[in-house]
């Protein structure tokens, strides 16, 4: 009898991703991916051409712009769907403020963070989408660690930790009333290492960001460097600086800090990522900060 080949621990991921991804396919009628243009996504992106090709990909890539983001990331973002192929439907949270007569959030770094939650459930609803796939992570954050793969949301988008459904064997029930939604997230058991392991490993282009540059900063008071950009209200008490910085994670930029680092390469930034003693998103997400369970109860709320 042959021997069957050995699946490194890459390989074993990898396959588990390619068959939630296919699981998605098989038992939805409406998914989607959201897609940021960051790197967890753009993982995603890869499995799904893995999982797909050569067919299209059953689902749009879906992107929630906060109007914050960062302008490298969102050309990156439409450079990858114009070479891939596929849909990009981008709805924008400027545009759900108006529309909703939403109130602008105030202070010095006015995020809009929160308020993409009702962009989210509005596209959900304009389109129909039964399923959203997304790349979070259990090792980023205590309310992602307890959160299903195959996570069931109510008619209002609400997650509701009691309503979470066992999966064992690698069997994902994907049943929902008319009006429910599942988030699914095929890397949920990945962690930053990994993901980064695997962009290098595949080759996988990423936006410059993620690697060291220069950039103006202002410096928090609790250290760490937000990039300047014209949505931060400063004055002459902020203390600013130009860091040779990179970004471990990206999203809106009024909340998204950057680390110091001269990681010019995948080498460099994985063996950045060997040392570091803080996760991905407590080094960086001002938004976690807001309150021991913040994460947990925007989730409750209906996002991502």
């Amino acid at each position: 009898m042959p021997t069957l080949p050995r699946l490194d621990y890459l390989d074993r991921l990898e396959a588990e991703a390619i068959h939630i991804l296919r699981e998605v396919a098989g038992q939805f009628q409406r998914p989607a991916l959201l897609f940021s243009g960051g790197k967890d996504s753009i993982a995603l992106v890869r499995l799904a051409e893995k999982a797909f090709r050569p067919g299209k990909f059953p689902f749009p890539l879906v992107h929630i712009d906060t109007g914050h983001n960062f302008p490298e990331v969102l050309a990156f973002r439409d450079s990858l769907a114009e070479r891939l192929g596929e849909q990009l439907i981008v709805r924008r949270v400027e545009d759900t403020i108006q529309q909703r007569g939403l109130r602008e959030p105030g202070g010095k770094f006015p995020s809009r963070n929160a308020l993409q939650t009702y962009t989210l459930l509005d596209t959900i609803e304009e389109f129909g989408f039964d399923a959203c796939i997304g790349g979070a992570r259990r090792d980023e954050e205590k309310a992602r660690a307890k959160e299903r793969i195959f996570s069931v949301r109510d008619e209002f988008g609400q997650w509701d930790p009691r309503r979470q459904r066992p999966e064992l064997w690698n069997i994902y029930n994907g049943q929902i009333q008319p009006g429910e939604n599942v988030r699914v997230f095929p890397i949920s058991n990945w962690t930053e290492l990994d993901v980064w392991n695997y962009i290098q490993r595949e080759n996988i282009q990423l936006p410059s960001i993620y690697f060291a540059h220069e950039r103006r900063c202002v410096v928090l008071p609790s250290g760490q460097l937000l990039a300047v950009t014209e949505h931060l209200s400063l004055d002459a008490s902020d203390e600013l600086t130009t860091r040779q910085v990179r970004f471990r994670t990206v999203g809106d930029a009024t909340c998204t800090a950057a680390v110091e680092s001269d990681a010019a390469t995948l080498e460099a930034i994985i063996e950045d990522i060997l040392q570091a003693k803080v996760s991905e998103r407590g080094a960086t997400r001002l938004d976690d900060r807001i309150s021991e369970t913040g994460m947990e109860d925007r989730k409750r709320n209906g996002y991502f």
